[in-house]
């Protein structure tokens, strides 16, 4: 049994668990918001993270240790579930990348659990500079059903996610084969026009990767394919809130418009996690790592060099900015992004529902994961843990 604070009602609640599921949740007389209780909250879902804590997805060869060991420090980050993300690659680094995901998967249940599916992004991208963000352009490539056939293949189903552009000849009957096969599609790094948006919204598109961000340092101002994608009420948007990628006040444009279709995505590189410093990447050359959790080209401080910063510091970012409760924030990147890919976790803190939960606490203006519980099963416990503090 867990006891702690509610993250949305404030009431002290116990969790008792049966097997892979939340058995019961008892609603307790003692205790408040400052008792000292940690907080009870979902299990954080994060749709894109390309690597972690020097493990890169998009270097082949990795190791199935290397994902298993991502995913047990994503655990102590308070993600439950995540995407591993491979990005435009040669054909064949994309599909060892996935039979490497696959091979950790098939060795370690809890890690299988974990890992919800496989997020894609690319190569069927626009090969506009801009738009194509750090992307090869060497690898980019128009949609090709037989080839992503392959890839899923190899994959055994488990793509999930395909962030692509519909700019290119072909991409309505594209999408609609790939939403008809239960694959999500995702626009993204793209240049398409308005109308070239709407059909592959009609054809089965039903969200934006990482929205505002891979796109054209000028956009005229309208129509673009910015308003559009928000325009749009049957697109989920994804975005970045690490206070670099976006403004806040783009930020607060997106959760106003979008409101429960917004969703928060670290889209994370492998130097996640790791000291802060200079580094030599494969894509960006030299980069410099910022103690503020900034990534940035050596030669170019204005030049972003991919995202850094967990889920936790885009909910930290969104509720100091005003732009959400602390509440709505969590949702945004737990039950919100759950729903929308129809995973267990869905249903959140509720009795029946997947047990899939973290218990955090405030210390040093920043959220500490204590614990974190994947199907039932404490994956995570902080060494500072005190066992009656959190059991009854």
């Amino acid at each position: 049994m867990f006891k702690g604070i509610h993250y949305q009602t404030g009431e002290t609640i116990a969790i008792s668990i049966e097997e892979e599921t939340i058995s019961s949740i008892e609603k307790l007389t003692e205790g408040n918001i400052s008792s000292g209780l940690p907080i009870i909250a979902p299990g954080l879902v994060d749709l894109q993270l390309n690597g972690y804590w020097g493990a890169d997805f998009n270097s082949p060869p990795f190791s199935k240790e290397d994902v298993y060991n991502v995913t047990t420090a994503l655990w102590k980050e308070g993600v439950a579930s995540y995407y591993p993300t491979i990005i435009t690659n040669e054909d064949s680094k994309i599909e060892e990348a996935i039979g490497t995901i696959l091979e950790a998967c098939d060795s370690d249940e809890l890690v299988n659990k974990s890992i919800a599916g496989i997020h894609l992004e690319g190569p069927f991208i626009s090969p506009e500079d801009g738009p194509r963000g750090a992307h090869n352009k060497k690898y980019v490539q128009k949609p090709d059903w037989s080839l992503f056939q392959k890839w899923q293949k190899a994959a055994k189903g488990k793509i999930k996610i395909l962030t692509m552009s519909p700019e290119w000849p072909g991409s309505t009957e594209f999408i609609k084969k790939c939403a008809d096969s239960g694959v999500t599609v995702a626009i993204g790094h793209t240049a398409a026009t308005p109308e070239q948006i709407e059909a592959a919204v009609s054809a089965g598109a039903r969200l934006s990767t990482h929205l505002g961000n891979g796109a054209h340092l000028m956009l005229p101002r309208h129509p673009n394919y910015i308003w559009e994608q928000l325009a749009q009420d049957n697109l989920w948007v994804s975005c970045i809130a690490d206070g670099f990628h976006l403004p806040a006040s783009v930020l607060k444009v997106i959760f106003k418009v979008k409101k429960e279709k917004a969703i928060l995505v670290s889209d994370a590189v492998y130097l996640s996690g790791l000291p802060h410093g200079t580094y030599n990447t494969h894509i960006g050359g030299a980069v410099v790592l910022t103690s503020e959790g900034k990534l940035h080209l050596a030669d170019n401080p204005n030049l972003l060099a991919g995202s850094v910063q967990m889920l936790k510091s885009g909910i930290e970012y969104l509720v100091q900015q005003g732009i959400c409760s602390f509440p709505c924030a969590w949702n945004a990147a737990s039950i919100l992004p759950a729903a929308f890919m129809d995973l267990p976790g869905q249903n959140g803190l509720s009795v029946n529902s997947k047990a899939d939960f973290v218990l955090i606490e405030r210390q040093a203006n920043q959220w500490k994961v204590i614990q974190t519980v994947k199907h039932g099963t404490i994956v995570y416990q902080d060494e500072s843990f005190i066992e009656n503090r959190l059991h009854i």
